[in-house]
């Protein structure tokens, strides 16, 4: 038979044939030549077997296909080959599937010649044997006898009814499911597929079938959308098996019982398993933890009833408001208290990541990452911690061509610009010498800093003389930066000058166009060994006057856009300047969730906690805020993730463009949604529904096509001229995506994008022309921008909204610890600073309270979960929280100048009740510091701070976001100091005056006065007085506790409390005091009681 050098392969079962090509990259190859081939439905390598050999599929055709592949072929799959349609054969390993029972309990590979006894046939017999075995015919009847056609009939074989139809990935609903038909690739060979009939019709008509060679396997089926989420599932569901054998089913010793002897669970290798998991809380911890939560809940309910139905008759005013605040704490309790419940930690595997997507001898396939550092005024944020922070970005553990930096100066300082040019230049030798000792920290002034030995675990013999020069590089470095710093101290009256003689153009701060430097990144720029560097680029983006610029929300938008256009990596990471990276590998961490195939696709944003340096050892101010970094956000993370803080988060880009997350398929349902399907008789009214496209890849065929077209549009840029607009439809859905993202197109096709990347036949050129529009003054006019699209304006806060909009969008966030922490920052450690900065929080709070975006009112309907619900709602409403906790603590002052309580006489029940209420605050503390990790130091100064901050700063916060809603009267905030004075923790003792002081000393002073006039009171009145003191001081010295930490920091070092201080709250003090002498509330206000003397006088 000639076949014109073409190999066939078929199967007589399935009535048709293969023709391949029997040309190079069609033959079928040996073994060796097996080894490296990818997967061509999933897209990975083909592993190798126990023997050494390339893992083979089909023994008819070895079409390639990896072990997982096959495994889901034949268990959720038609169980045949996707080239041949030869039923796939169960190989040593495998799981048994329905039809395996038919065959032969062998291995095809030990087996696959073996045809039985052949002693008794002739030659010619057994070739035919031999030929119908490989080519599994069975028994039907064909033209010729050895079951071939010959090359004329091949060529001209009629095609009738029976023959599948093409359908080039989509299902037809007219056409049956047994008549799509599957050609060879054109990377397999351009093959044609033929099927011969039995006795076929010479007079049928020859219908020409339509075939695209360009196209490959995943148009007709095979890898498209569809059938890989189908595979993602299954291969998410082998997953789950596996993971529960390593992390639950063992013991210290390895044996995993009898787990192991599942022949479902899947076989494969490291790369392929989870790239993270969670770690819940232990039982013995968390059930204790919620069953202390249902019992508090219950008596501070009888707690309620109790002081509700006992008013205090002569005391009624004081008690009314005292119930009053005590049930505001008790929501605010709830509303903290219930996002806990499900705390859990995580795990990440970076060795996974590595296997999964770097594979030796091939180009890394880890996702590119934009980082983008904001900074405002370099005389409060100084050079050299920016500087540190970018050279810690620009020496991360990651590879080189996938990270690019943008610094966002919002004060068009030339400061910064040449302090950023002369780090550019230092990074050439610093990050050479990080990759190759491995240091950790890899920002200079923290690794030369730390006091610990520097030798450990390094075993180049250059390290030591490296490390000295290094380090005497940048001590001149830092004294490069220094003098930059001195020489702007002064401003010349013309304004600064570049070293061409052109003037700087941003002299005007508030008036000065958009300005954009790349630094590192673009051809010729190499560090001192020789290698590509990662991108650095300067950006300041435009402001005139009459323009709204939205101060570090509007900055992080520009960097969006400008990044989109340059870069358009498909995560971001946003770190404040102070904020360097203390581990390298900390990407790597984030993408240990954002790449992985199972879970990561609904991961908007992963945080990382804050980290501080430079904080004294007691945290007098509660600085590091522990508490809500390990415990409330863990116990986000077990709803729909934690909040956005501002800092140190990595971003999924289309989740910043507001586009929804993707919906999660929900299992086939029954024929109705009430009865059993068995049950019900509406079988026949179930429509097929194959004809019909999703919405969601409707919507996803329309943004494809769209960013072909805006591709399009950017290779026309530079001769000046658009596509015109051909169909209606096109024209409005450009409409739409220009009143969403503005008028580049540049940047729309970047945003259609949804894994990144940016033309390449687009020359840098017309990409920085395009960057300057994007991030001119008015080029988010009429858009979304601010609203749905990016950073979130209306607050100050804009890390906040920005979280709550990701979250009601059905995204979720996930909290990542590093057992090294991440990023590392400067934290205000001086009371004023500290105060100002919580003021800050606080204000943004209370704008989101009164914004559109509540929500207490905002996002029903959509993918927040009720738990998140109530993190967010506590999060705007804890400035109000401010009144009734001034009120509460001043009751116990008045309660101890007036001799009155709260509480009337204590009866044995409601000793009971108020000894319930306190063991249970106390264990539950204690329950929440045990699963959370966290000290009782650093509960209790964020207990005492709660109440500083609560009497100060959200007080005042509370007051400014009423007069800016209200009388539309705005407020600006202080950026904290970056710096610290010289001296390890001077900053901690210097004063700075601030109308925040005067509340808090206030508070102290008069219940400092009402405990000595308490005291007195009860010297005078005789031992009876004293039991219904104990109550009084306690009330009041319980604020006095709290309020200590507030005393310190007012004495500070030389523990003298300055004057104005003084001053003021000694006039305070004694307003409130002549007020309560003027009622006179120690006598009977109807005068003096007049009793008859019993003794007789004359």
């Amino acid at each position: 038979m000639d076949t014109g050098g073409r190999l066939i392969a078929g199967s007589h079962n399935r009535n048709e044939f293969v023709l391949i090509n029997a040309d190079e990259n069609a033959r079928i190859k040996s073994v060796k030549e097996l080894s490296g081939q990818t997967c061509q439905i999933c897209g990975d390598e083909i592993e190798i077997t126990v023997d050494g050999e390339p893992f083979v599929a089909c023994n008819e055709c070895a079409f390639p296909v990896c072990r997982p592949c096959y495994e889901y072929e034949r268990r959720e799959g038609n169980q045949a080959c996707p080239q041949c349609k030869t039923r796939y054969k169960r190989i040593k390993g495998s799981p048994r599937v329905e039809g395996d029972d038919e065959e032969d309990d062998i291995d095809d590979l030990e087996h696959e010649f073996d045809y039985g006894n052949l002693d008794g046939l002739g030659t010619q017999q057994v070739a035919e044997a031999s030929l119908s075995a490989r080519l599994n015919t069975g028994h039907g009847s064909y033209s010729n006898i050895s079951g071939m056609a010959n090359r004329s009939e091949l060529d001209s074989s009629p095609l009738g009814s029976n023959i599948p139809l093409l359908t080039y990935g989509e299902e037809d609903a007219e056409i049956s499911s047994d008549r799509h038909a599957l050609i060879v690739p054109s990377f397999m060979g351009h093959g044609n597929r033929v099927h011969p009939m039995p006795f076929p019709d010479p007079s049928t008509p020859l219908r020409p079938r339509p075939m695209v060679p360009q196209k490959d396997i995943a148009v007709y089926g095979y890898g498209s959308v569809a059938w890989k989420d189908r595979m993602e599932d299954w291969k998410k569901r082998q997953n789950e098996k596996l993971q529960v054998v390593k992390h639950e089913g063992g013991n210290d010793d390895g044996d995993f019982g009898d787990e192991l002897d599942d022949p479902d669970l899947p076989m494969m290798d490291e790369g392929r398993q989870p790239l993270s998991r969670k770690l819940p809380i232990p039982s013995s911890k968390i059930s204790p933890y919620r069953l202390i939560i249902i019992l508090r809940l219950v008596i501070v309910a009888l707690f309620f009833h109790y002081r509700i139905l006992h008013p205090v008759a002569d005391a009624y005013g004081l008690w009314l408001t005292s119930v009053i605040c005590e049930i505001w704490f008790g929501v605010s309790w709830i509303l903290d208290q219930f996002p806990k419940w499900f705390p859990i930690k995580r795990e990440t595997y970076l060795d996974r990541l590595s296997l999964r997507y770097e594979k030796e001898g091939k180009p890394s396939e880890l996702a590119n990452v934009d980082i983008f550092v904001s900074t405002v005024d370099p005389m409060k944020e100084p050079p050299l911690i920016t500087a540190n922070t970018v050279l810690s970005i620009l020496a991360v553990d990651y590879p080189i061509d996938k990270v690019a930096c943008y610094v966002s100066d919002d004060g068009a300082a030339m400061l910064t610009f040449e302090a950023l040019s002369e780090t550019s230049e230092f990074a050439r030798k610093w990050v050479p010498f990080c990759k190759k000792f491995n240091i950790e920290p890899r920002a200079p002034e923290w690794y030369f800093s730390q006091k610990m030995d520097y030798l450990k675990n390094k075993v180049h013999p250059a390290f030591v003389r490296e490390r000295r020069a290094m380090k005497r590089e940048y001590e001149e470095f830092k004294i490069r930066i220094n003098a930059l710093v001195a020489t702007a101290q002064k401003v010349p009256e013309d304004g600064w000058t570049m070293q061409d003689g052109t003037p700087w153009p941003g002299n005007n701060v508030r008036d000065h166009p958009g300005m954009i430097q790349v630094f590192l990144g673009h051809s010729g720029v190499r560090d001192v060994e020789g290698n590509e560097l990662p991108r650095l680029v300067y950006v300041s983006r435009e402001k005139r006057p009459g323009f709204e610029h939205h101060k570090k929300a509007g900055a992080m938008n520009s960097l969006i856009r400008v990044s989109a256009v340059l870069s358009n990596a498909p995560y971001l990471l946003n770190v404040d300047c102070d904020h360097y990276i203390n581990n390298s590998k900390a990407l790597r961490e984030a993408m240990c969730f954002m790449m992985d195939p199972q879970s990561g696709k609904k991961v908007c944003y992963v945080q990382f906690p804050q980290r501080f340096d430079g904080i004294d050892r007691h945290d007098r101010y509660s600085n590091r805020n522990v508490v809500f970094f390990d415990i409330n956000m863990k116990g986000l993370d077990g709803i729909q993730g934690p909040i956005y803080v501002g800092t140190g988060c990595v971003f999924r880009r289309q989740a910043l463009y507001g586009y929804d997350a993707p919906v999660k398929k929900k299992a086939p349902g029954k024929t109705c949604n009430c009865w059993p399907k068995w049950f019900c008789l509406c079988c026949g009214s179930r429509k097929n529904k194959k004809g019909k496209q999703p919405k969601k890849e409707k919507k996803k065929k329309l943004k494809y096509k769209e960013t072909s077209k805006q591709i399009h549009a950017l290779e026309n840029i530079e001769e000046g001229f658009e596509e015109p607009n051909v169909e209606k439809s096109s024209d409005m859905s450009q409409m739409k995506l220009e009143k969403k993202f503005g008028q580049s197109p540049v940047f729309i096709a970047a945003a259609l994008l949804e894994n990144g990347g940016v033309p390449r036949d687009a020359s840098p050129a017309s990409l920085l022309r395009e960057a300057i529009q994007v991030i001119s003054c008015g080029y988010e006019d009429k858009t979304e921008w601010g609203k749905e699209v990016g950073w979130i304006y209306g607050s100050v806060t804009e890390d906040i909204l920005t979280g709550f909009k990701m979250h009601c969008h059905g995204w979720r966030s996930v909290y990542c610890i590093p057992q090294r922490p991440a990023f590392k920052g400067s934290a205000p450690i001086n009371l004023s600073d500290r105060l100002h900065q919580v003021l800050r929080w606080a204000l943004g709070s209370v704008e989101i309270f009164f914004s559109r975006h509540c929500p207490i009112w905002y996002g029903y309907g959509g993918g927040l979960k009720w738990l998140e619900r109530f993190s967010y709602i506590n999060s705007v409403v804890y400035p109000w929280t401010s009144i009734p906790l001034l009120v509460y603590c001043t009751l116990p002052a008045i309660c101890l100048l007036t001799g009155k309580f709260i509480v009337p006489e204590i009866s044995n029940y409601a000793s009971i009740l108020f000894m319930s209420l306190f063991i249970s605050i106390a264990a539950t503390g204690i329950l929440e510091m045990q699963w959370g990790g966290v000290g009782i130091d650093d509960w209790w100064r964020n207990e005492q701070f709660w109440v500083i901050g609560g009497v100060s700063s959200h007080l005042f916060a509370l007051f400014q976001g009423l007069l800016k809603v209200l009388a539309g009267v705005s407020t600006n905030f202080t950026v904290t100091s970056k710096g610290a004075d010289d001296g390890e923790f001077s900053e901690l003792y210097l004063f700075k005056w601030t109308s925040l002081l005067i509340p808090p000393t206030t508070l102290l002073i008069i219940n400092l006065v009402g405990v000595v006039v308490g005291i007195s009171d009860a010297i005078n009145n005789g031992y009876d007085s004293w039991g219904p003191l104990f109550g009084r001081l306690f009330f009041a010295l319980w604020v006095i506790i709290h309020l200590y930490p507030f005393l310190k920091g007012l004495l500070g070092k030389q523990d003298r409390m300055p004057t104005i201080i003084v001053v003021w709250s000694i006039l305070l003090a004694s307003i409130l005091t002549l007020m309560w002498v003027r009622i006179n509330p120690f006598v009977n206000r109807d005068g003096p009681v007049l009793e008859v003397c019993g003794l007789n006088c004359d």
